[in-house]
């Protein structure tokens, strides 16, 4: 297992857990938190891991079917204890997103994983558990689900191999018309937006103090977008934070009488308040060019006038 040492803002050290990165003849567990998803779907995922050389299990979870769920609740959480425990599976990948998650978070033990940490992966409902376990001091990562692997680009997919097997992730992009100027260092942390909401004051939710907060949406209205922020605002989440990056925020909706900005400017206009470094436009989020983000690590935000850098350390 690796470790990162960290000086926190007040002096004192604390311990992050990097879970062991992949190599060879390792084992990833794909299952279901969430939404139900039958086997062919994530057929392309399997066929991925096996030409990196990786051996797959597959979850109980796969191809149940309580309504929109991937099975009742005791099973989701049963399918990922067993993979928690299970000192053979090295990572476990998140099937599908949807909802669900925080149905089966508190039903789970995390004292094994907690001794011998292993990546989760996943994006989008999924942030439940990247938020509960970085509360663990444990990186994840923010990734892929299996079942999106058959339309990713092959830039989405190679990041994803990268983190997987610890190879060194930067990526540079252009400028954007919102972006605030600035350099900031720190431990990053977030997810979908959303989901981040949802969880505000309960054991789930991460403290953002000190570190960098990605954002990422689909498929809502404008005005909870506005009103989502507004939240994270009087929370003190951005007072308190050295920088943001914003993913994507996919196939917004609106009223029959229109909000008048949309997502981006929305976020903009929420935080232009605040003197650190803000990146619009990042490559990650619900959209084909989805790339990997490990939450927990130490990642450099440097955001000029002609483009950002984000670099993990």
């Amino acid at each position: 297992m690796a470790f990162l040492l960290v000086i926190t803002q007040a002096g004192a050290q604390s311990t992050l857990k990097i879970p062991p990165y992949l190599k060879k003849g390792d084992t990833i567990g794909i299952l279901a938190t969430a939404r139900k998803v039958s086997d062919g779907p994530i057929e392309p995922a399997i066929k991925l891991l096996k030409s990196w050389g990786l051996n797959v299990v597959v979850g109980k979870t796969i191809g149940l079917d309580n309504n929109q769920l991937a099975g009742q609740d005791w099973q989701r959480a049963t399918d990922l204890q067993e993979m928690l425990d299970d000192p053979k599976i090295k990572a476990i990948w998140c099937a599908k997103g949807g909802y669900g998650t925080v149905r089966i978070v508190d039903r789970l033990n995390f004292t094994k994983f907690k001794k011998k940490p292993k990546w989760f992966i996943g994006f989008s409902d999924a942030t439940v558990l990247h938020s509960h376990i970085n509360n663990m001091d444990i990186a994840t990562m923010h990734a892929l689900v299996s079942i999106s692997v058959a339309r990713a680009t092959p830039e989405a997919i190679e990041s994803f191999r990268k983190a997987l097997f610890g190879e060194k992730l930067s990526y540079s992009l252009p400028a954007h018309a919102y972006n605030k100027t600035g350099t900031a260092t720190g431990e990053l942390v977030g997810g979908n937006l959303s989901v981040l909401y949802s969880i505000m004051g309960s054991a789930s939710e991460a403290d953002y103090k000190g570190k960098i907060i990605f954002i990422e949406d689909l498929d809502e209205y404008l005005y909870h977008i506005d009103r989502m922020m507004m939240n994270l605002k009087r929370n003190d989440y951005f007072k308190n934070v050295k920088g943001i990056i914003v993913g994507a925020m996919s196939k917004m909706r609106d009223n029959d009488i229109p909000w008048g900005h949309d997502a981006l400017q929305i976020i903009q206009d929420i935080t232009k308040e605040y003197n650190i470094p803000i990146c619009f436009n990042f490559p990650a989020g619900h959209i084909q060019d989805n790339r990997t983000l490990v939450f927990g690590r130490q990642v450099t935000l440097a955001v000029s006038s002609t483009g950002t850098k984000v670099t993990f350390n």
